[in-house]
């Protein structure tokens, strides 16, 4: 008895000892990141780049929103009331807004979006925000302008389902459309053109607000506490995620095969292929902004993501595909990304870069929905 008594003290205190070594061992690490980090962006540590990949810095958002600077601008204002009309659908039930809700950031939450007749769409609905930054369009990139992009909800059937070719003269037979487009356009004459034309300046407009993020790049460092600082100092390194998440808006606008085809299987999407027709495009799909990511779940093209710690599993584990017997010479057979890698995040790890996705993250704006012209 008398040598049990005297071996947990010991053991106690080993235990002791060693904790208070661990802890103040992570208690560095964070005080070294966030020396590292709070300075100007140009000082941080290098990210992890891959050979041939083209980069840019982070950036934070410009000073002024587009909407309040927007609000005066006529095009914009009939843009606006376009936007949230459900006449510019076959029913009179469906608005852009229906798909598009700005409590959603701009987005639905559902996993596809729904439309005509109740009638499922066929992947994820993408946020609106920060349109004006792309050069490309839905998740194949199959638009190279917004006034193009606009044509495919409205005549699309499992979306508005409008015979876009009388959609004009429907909207010329409400008198209170005829001032705003004269307003805009100079004449009572309304065209398809002048309807893509102004839902395009309207959307143009819709961009993220400063997060938590950008005031840190912007030199309030006390914006983002230590486990935000090591979710960054990650994302830029080991999570490898800057080779594809890059610039202002966290996005190379770049088409990439990340492991989600479902290659014949009951989720198959074959992505920019079924606009190129290239083999070597099977599967790709525009990387997306990580703006305002917390509020713009589920996620990926398919939606099936609820959350983004299931979203960093997917990265982690690197998912390059093998075909199974009988598909090695199969050309169509998705070929992951090579700059997806397995990357052995650890649990904190994990939930470090989880919190730092957030802290670029703002409650969307509630925009009021406008009152609509007779």
């Amino acid at each position: 008895m008398k040598k049990i008594v005297i071996v947990i003290p010991i053991v106690l205190v080993f235990i002791t000892l060693c904790s208070s070594r661990v802890a103040r061992y992570y208690a560095a690490e964070t005080d070294s990141l966030r020396l590292l980090y709070a300075r100007t962006i140009k000082e941080w540590p290098r990210p992890t780049i891959d050979s041939g990949v083209v980069w840019q810095e982070m950036q934070p958002l410009p000073a002024e929103n587009a909407w309040v600077a927007g609000m005066n601008n006529p095009e914009v204002q009939l843009g606006y009331k376009l936007f949230f009309d459900p006449r510019l659908s076959s029913s009179n039930q469906i608005s852009c807004s229906s798909c598009h809700h700005p409590d959603l950031a701009w987005g639905d939450g559902k996993v596809v979006s729904v439309g005509h007749d109740h009638l499922p769409g066929t992947r994820n609905t993408p946020s609106l925000l920060n349109l004006a930054a792309h050069k490309q369009f839905f998740w194949d990139g199959r638009s190279s302008s917004l006034e193009d992009q606009a044509i495919n909800p409205l005549a699309t059937h499992h979306e508005m389902d409008m015979d876009v070719p009388l959609l004009a003269s429907k909207l010329q037979a409400i008198p209170g459309y005829d001032s705003l487009f004269k307003a805009v356009y100079k004449t009572k004459h309304i065209t398809i053109d002048h309807i893509t034309a102004a839902l395009a300046a309207f959307e143009k407009t819709l961009q993220s607000r400063k997060s938590r993020f950008d005031l840190f790049m912007q030199g309030k460092y006390s914006a983002l506490n230590t486990e935000e600082i090591k979710g960054l100092h990650l994302f830029r390194t080991k999570a490898r995620c800057m080779n594809c998440h890059n610039g202002q808006y966290l996005t190379d606008d770049q088409y990439h095969n990340i492991g989600l085809t479902y290659y014949k299987r009951k989720y198959e999407d074959l992505g920019l292929y079924k606009v190129t027709r290239k083999p070597e495009d099977v599967g790709k799909f525009r990387t997306p902004s990580l703006r305002d990511l917390a509020y713009t779940g589920p996620y990926m093209h398919n939606g099936l993501f609820p959350k983004l710690e299931g979203i960093i599993n997917i990265y982690n584990s690197g998912m390059q595909v093998k075909p199974k017997p009988g598909m090695e010479n199969d050309p169509l057979f998705p070929q992951t990304d090579k700059l997806m890698q397995p990357l052995d995040l650890q649990p904190d790890e994990k939930a470090a870069l989880v919190a730092f996705l957030q802290a670029m993250s703002v409650q969307p704006f509630r925009m009021k929905r406008p009152e609509l012209p007779e």
